[in-house]
C-alpha cells in the first residue's frame, strides 16, 4: 500500500508579503500542511498566508538554525515527511511532483532528500559558477533530521539512514532591489564574520553537522572548500574566490547580471566579510584569546 506522501512544509518569514503567496502557492499541490514561522512581521505577511491556509506561529528570531530547530520541535507536525523552504523561494511543479512520488516509494531507512537549488538573480537563473543545481537536503523525515546549529551557511542534516536524490528545483528569486540586497547582505557578512572565525578557531565543532570531504557530495564538499578558505589570508581569498567561480567555474557565461552577481556575491560580499574580520581582530589588538573568549561568550548566549 503506498505511503501518505503529503508534506509538511516550513516556512520562515519576516515582512515577506512580497514574496509569501508565491511560495505558499507553490506548495499547496503537495501539501498536508503549511506552517509560517514568523518573526514579528510589521506588513500583511501574516494575513496573506492565513487567508491562503497556512498555520502561522510567532516566535522571537535568533538565526535561521535554531528558528528552523525550534519549529520542528514545538509545532504539532502533522507530515510525516518536513520540507524547509524560505519565503523567497518557490518549488516547481516537477520538483514536488518528484518528490512526493520519492516519499511513496522509497526504502523506510531513506530519511532526507536532496533537491536542486537554483537561484534567479533580476529575473536572470544562473547556469554557471558552481551556483546551479548546487543539491541540497530540503525534505527530512520527521524525527529523523533537523538544521545544523550554525550562524550561517545551515544545512539540514539527518541523524541516521540515507539520503536520495531528487532531480528538481527549489528556487531561490527575491524580488527586492539591490538596495534591499546589499543591506541584507551586510547583516550576512557580520554573521559570517563570526562564522569564518569560528571555523578558523575550530571552535564550532558542536555546530558541525555536514562533514567536510572533498570527496563527498556536493554540501560536503562546500564544507571542505569553506573549511581550507577559512585558512587563507585575508583579503586575498576573496580574490581568489571570483576568480574560481568567474573564470574557472565558467561564471562569465551568464551575462551581464551574472557578472553583476559575482561581482557582488563573489567578491564585494567576500571582501566585506574579511573587512569585518579584520576589524575584530583590531578591536581586541590582534590577541587571539581575547578574541576567542569573544566568540566562545556569542556562542553561549545562542544557545
Amino acid at each position: 500500500m503506498q505511503r501518505d506522501s503529503r508534506i509538511s512544509f516550513v516556512v520562515l518569514t519576516y515582512n515577506e508579503e512580497k514574496h509569501i503567496a508565491r511560495c505558499i502557492n507553490s506548495l499547496l499541490p503537495f501539501a498536508k500542511e503549511i506552517w509560517v514561522i514568523d518573526s514579528f512581521s510589521t506588513d500583511r505577511t501574516i494575513e496573506i498566508a492565513e487567508g491562503l491556509g497556512a498555520k502561522t506561529v510567532k516566535h522571537p528570531f535568533e538565526n535561521q538554525a535554531q528558528q528552523f530547530n525550534w519549529a520542528i520541535r514545538n509545532c504539532e507536525i502533522a507530515g510525516d515527511w518536513i520540507w524547509r523552504v524560505d519565503a523567497d523561494e518557490c518549488i516547481s511543479e516537477e520538483c514536488g511532483r518528484k518528490v512526493t512520488e520519492a516519499i511513496a516509494t522509497c526504502d523506510e531507512d531513506i530519511n532526507g532528500i536532496y533537491v536542486n537549488k537554483a537561484i534567479v538573480f533580476q529575473g536572470y537563473k544562473l547556469k554557471h559558477g558552481g551556483w546551479y543545481p548546487a543539491p541540497q537536503i530540503k525534505v527530512i523525515r520527521k524525527g529523523y533530521g533537523e538544521s545544523e546549529n550554525k550562524v550561517m551557511d545551515e544545512h539540514l542534516i539527518i541523524t541516521s539512514g540515507r539520503t536520495i536524490y531528487v532531480d528538481g528545483d527549489q528556487t531561490d528569486e527575491n524580488l527586492n532591489d539591490l538596495t534591499w540586497w546589499t543591506d541584507k547582505h551586510n547583516k550576512y557578512a557580520s554573521r559570517e564574520a563570526v562564522n569564518m572565525l569560528m571555523m578558523q578557531y575550530e571552535m564550532d565543532a558542536d555546530a558541525e553537522g555536514v562533514e567536510a570531504k572533498l570527496f563527498g557530495n556536493d554540501a560536503e564538499r562546500k564544507r571542505w572548500l569553506k573549511v581550507r578558505y577559512a585558512r587563507m589570508p585575508l583579503f586575498l581569498r576573496p580574490f581568489l574566490y571570483f576568480l574560481v567561480r568567474y573564470i574557472v567555474k565558467l561564471g562569465f557565461l551568464d551575462g551581464k547580471l551574472g557578472f553583476i552577481w559575482y561581482v557582488l556575491q563573489g567578491f564585494w560580499y567576500r571582501f566585506l566579510v574579511d573587512a569585518k574580520i579584520y576589524e575584530m581582530k583590531r578591536d581586541f589588538g590582534f590577541d587571539e584569546n581575547k578574541l576567542k573568549a569573544y566568540l566562545n561568550g556569542l556562542c553561549q548566549t545562542s544557545r
